[in-house]
């Protein structure tokens, strides 16, 4: 088809609710070639191509496969004349170690690709830092810490979740202690992003609806952060519309690409409001639980947010009453109602947390590095509170 047509950042966010659906288009975003469209993946060796690859890593993972993705994927960049082997030995909150392994897989590519969810997009960063620079993930803990060019990179999100197609940062899970680290650096940015809800319409419901609580975090916290801003509430409130709204359909009808370009672009709207201003405490409290229990990220976060907004509520009302009318009340409400319609979990105690592993788990907390931009202050003593809210 067509290419579609360019839009800037600010036409992109005035515009975005009437065109995603069916049309195609592009912008540029964050420094970032953005491609949304149904059929988009297709173009991925041409993108390839463009960016001089002869040589791909392609980062994906079994369900991409069953799905037929991971095929298409190879099919296209091959017919570009582009050699591909895959690296699919990670897991979900992908660890050094893997990343480790695949980084032992580039052997030569010149190109990354990555197909899937943030566990593959984060993945592929983590790859990038450790082929072209040498070291272990744990060097790049930080900002800044590559000292030589990184490969250039393309993602293909399956997921409308993390947002990690907008973001400089791995993140890693340190096989040292088992804690998430954050590898930023701006050249571990993707080159190109094609947004195609094809993608997320396969994906299994638990792990849709995780995803999509997931990004729903990441509009919510990002908009009321100590680092916000204007650019990243803007992008921010444009991604809770689209998301607040798309949720509930996507999951009900998985083929209607209109409901699963919503989520689409609104989880790569919220990816890039965290790039602009960081999280806050849900994900503070969200990573030990996935540590220590195993709760998936999306559902963990989606069972502390409710509580985090309503602490937040005496430092931030006046920006969660721009969100959403009614201010933290509602806003808390409404990502309620959107969790129970995924399904998911309503109190730690459903999940299989026992009361006596709070403190501990508050303790952890307290020592993320997200918990920094909450907009209340919050130790380990508020961590405990919220806990116990969420409990």
């Amino acid at each position: 088809g067509a290419p579609g047509h360019r839009m800037t950042a600010s036409t992109l966010l005035d515009t975005l609710p009437a065109t995603v659906g069916a049309e195609r288009w592009e912008a540029r975003l964050g420094g970032i070639d953005v491609r949304y469209g149904p059929g988009r993946l297709a173009e991925l060796g041409e993108a390839a191509g463009a960016l001089g690859g002869r040589r791909a890593l392609l980062v994906t993972d079994a369900g991409l496969r069953r799905a037929g993705h991971a095929a298409a994927a190879r099919a296209s960049l091959a017919a570009a004349g582009i050699e591909t082997h895959e690296f699919t030995d990670f897991e979900p909150n992908p660890t050094s170690r893997q990343v480790a392994a695949g980084a032992a897989a580039v052997r030569g590519a010149d190109l990354l690709v990555a197909v899937g969810g943030g566990s593959a997009m984060d993945c592929a960063k983590g790859i990038n830092f450790v082929a072209t620079n040498g070291g272990r993930m744990e060097d790049y803990k930080g900002w800044g810490r590559a000292t030589r060019p990184l490969l250039p990179a393309i993602a293909a999100p399956s997921t409308a979740g993390t947002g990690s197609e907008a973001q400089s940062y791995a993140l890693v899970t340190s096989d040292d202690d088992g804690r998430k680290m954050a590898c930023g650096d701006p050249k571990a940015r993707f080159r190109v992003v094609l947004l195609d809800p094809r993608l997320p319409a396969t994906a299994p419901r638990e792990v849709a609806a995780a995803a999509a609580i997931d990004a729903v975090s990441h509009a919510v916290e990002s908009y009321v952060t100590r680092a916000g801003n204007p650019i990243s509430r803007a992008f921010a409130a444009a991604a809770w519309r689209h998301l607040e709204g798309g949720l509930e359909p996507a999951l009900e009808a998985p083929d209607d690409l209109a409901a699963q370009g919503r989520m689409l672009v609104g989880a790569h709207l919220a990816g890039a409001a965290i790039e602009a201003s960081m999280l806050g405490a849900a994900h503070a409290c969200a990573n030990p639980l996935t540590a220590r229990f195993g709760i998936a990220h999306g559902v963990a976060v989606g069972l502390l947010l409710p509580a985090v907004v309503r602490f937040n509520a005496e430092a931030a009302e006046r920006l969660y009453g721009e969100l959403e009318p009614g201010g933290s009340a509602a806003v808390a409400a409404r990502v309620e109602a959107l969790r129970t319609a995924g399904g998911l979990p309503a109190r730690l105690s459903e999940a299989g947390v026992p009361r006596r592993a709070l403190p501990d788990l508050a303790r952890l907390a307290a020592e993320e590095w997200t918990g920094r931009y909450n907009p209340r202050p919050a130790g380990e003593r508020e961590m405990l509170e919220i806990y116990e809210a969420a409990y």
